[in-house]
């Protein structure tokens, strides 16, 4: 067995002669159990609230997005129709109307955005599974509409027992009479749909030709097609076959690329958050820098002696090295085992909500269990590299 890490190994085990120097190294292995569950805990949370936030955008945007790149509109053509048809990597697609409105209930008004869908659209992105009241758009039934939570909430539709008014600006230049200066419809809603805050806020959906006769659009014009693949391993690949095939004119982005600033938050706050876990840990270990110089400090007459048996200051050195290093092991493997225990239960049981009936998201992963033994390990591993740096042939001989 290797000689320094057999003699760290009885260090650990032993008791020192001081009994400061016990309480100092049980301090600072608790520093270790502590960090350790802190780094765990908060990547796990962060690594929830990133599914739970995709999740979220799941519900409200498509994986591949197609909308013209210099107008608002586009023809529906039959060539188009017949490249999305073929296309066996694609498992649905919806024709889509969406503009910017005003919305006016009463005394009540609201600018948000209508969104004029087909048939295929809940197969694209299944908005109506986020029902909060009500029943989806039937096309049975004309001129019905589905607005979020947050609109409904503006508006006062509690009780609602008169159309909804959706107004949309004429296109044209200079002055408007005011009387005929908006195209307007009158709406029933029909249901009310939940999600994240933006997404709540932002719509009104309704029959597509509802949409496109607002606008004043032909039958055969839509502002974007919103598309399914089948699988969504290949969405960015997918995206790009279909960029080359339908050319310059079209402009096609997938769910991650629609919400670019979205992701790049989530990513960064997660990254920010592992930095000031590590942060902990870091404050944690000089309690094992200073329990480590202590040992060496109890231990000095030993230190003559193993010197004399043969022992190079190297060696020497690599004892203190693995027994800190063993320390932050033993303190970590404790604290791995508690914040799993500890993420489970919130995973499994849900007993922090981070509203009412919505359990705080966490997410036991592997990934995160390896970044914390690798993070604590490097850490542990320079901490008592650093105190073990005290040992010196003249240190040795004066002791």
């Amino acid at each position: 067995m290797n000689f320094p890490f057999y003699i760290a190994k009885r260090y650990l085990r032993s008791k020192n002669s001081t009994n400061a120097i016990n309480i100092i190294t049980s301090i600072a292995m608790f520093g270790v159990i502590v960090g350790t569950i802190a780094l765990f805990v908060i990547l796990s949370v962060f690594s929830g609230l990133r599914t739970f936030s995709y999740s979220l955008l799941n519900d409200s945007d498509p994986d591949i997005k197609i909308s013209a790149t210099k107008s608002k509109s586009f023809e529906y053509s039959k060539q188009l129709d017949e490249i999305l048809i073929s296309d066996i990597h694609i498992a649905s697609f919806s024709k889509v109307v969406e503009e910017r409105v005003f919305l006016k209930y009463g005394d009540k008004s609201h600018i948000a955005y209508v969104k004029g869908v087909d048939v295929n659209y809940n197969e694209v992105v299944q908005v109506d599974s986020s029902l909060w009241s009500g029943t989806w758009i039937d096309p049975e039934f004309q001129n019905t509409a589905v607005i979020g939570y947050g609109i409904y909430a503006k508006l006062s539709l509690h009780n609602n027992v008169r159309p909804l008014q959706v107004f949309v600006p004429k296109p044209g230049k200079g002055l408007l009479n005011p009387n005929n200066a908006f195209r307007s419809t009158n709406t029933q809603v029909v249901g009310i749909y939940n999600g994240s805050e933006d997404f709540r806020n932002k719509y009104v959906f309704t029959e597509i030709e509802v949409a496109q006769e607002l606008l004043g659009l032909a039958n055969d014009r839509v502002t974007s097609i919103e598309l399914k693949v089948r699988d969504e391993e290949t969405i960015d690949e997918q995206a790009k076959q279909l960029q080359e095939a339908l050319g310059s004119t079209y402009k096609v982005q997938t769910r991650v690329q629609l919400n670019q600033l979205i992701y790049k938050v989530i990513n960064t706050e997660n990254f920010v958050s592992y930095l000031i876990a590590t942060l902990i840990v870091i404050i944690a270990l000089f309690n094992i820098i200073g329990s480590i110089i202590m040992m060496i400090l109890d231990k000095r007459k030993n230190l003559k002696t193993l010197s004399n048996v043969g022992a190079t200051v190297k060696e020497i050195k690599q004892i203190f090295t693995f027994q800190g290093l063993l320390l932050c092991l033993v303190g970590m493997l404790i604290g791995l085992l508690i914040a799993v225990i500890l993420v489970l239960l919130q995973y499994y049981m849900g007993w922090i909500k981070i509203a009412v009936g919505i359990p705080y998201p966490v997410e036991f992963k592997w990934f995160n269990l390896g970044i914390v033994a690798l993070t604590i390990c490097v850490l542990g591993f320079a901490a008592s590299k650093i105190a073990s740096s005290r040992i010196t042939r003249k240190f040795i001989e004066a002791s």
